[in-house]
């Protein structure tokens, strides 16, 4: 798995194409994930008692993951991520631009 929750992407398609955000949800068996700020859908919400207010909510839909692209933490530009073996045995995420490990 390449993008993980609290990852920050660029979205790089769609209307919504040029923002940036944090995953906020993974659906790995879909291959979707939940961007803050990005693809925002209008839900008519019916009301239920003590729960809910009736009305129209703004909230964020999943995206397919192909339409995100990893932005690197230290080289701050969006990236394509690499896997790299250590020497512990470990396997991390690797930045292909800037080769740093993306914590």
């Amino acid at each position: 798995m390449k993008i993980r929750r609290d990852d920050e992407v660029l979205v790089i398609t769609g209307d919504d194409r040029g923002k940036k955000g944090k995953v906020r949800r993974y659906y790995p068996r879909e291959d979707r994930l939940v961007v803050e700020g990005v693809n925002m859908v209008k839900r008519h919400m019916k009301a239920r008692a003590n729960i809910r207010q009736a009305g129209i909510i703004e909230r964020e839909a999943p995206i397919h993951v192909s339409d995100v692209m990893l932005v690197c933490s230290k080289c701050d530009k969006p990236t394509r991520v690499g896997f790299l073996i250590l020497e512990d045995k470990t396997k991390v995420r690797v930045c292909k631009k800037c080769h740093e490990v993306i914590g």
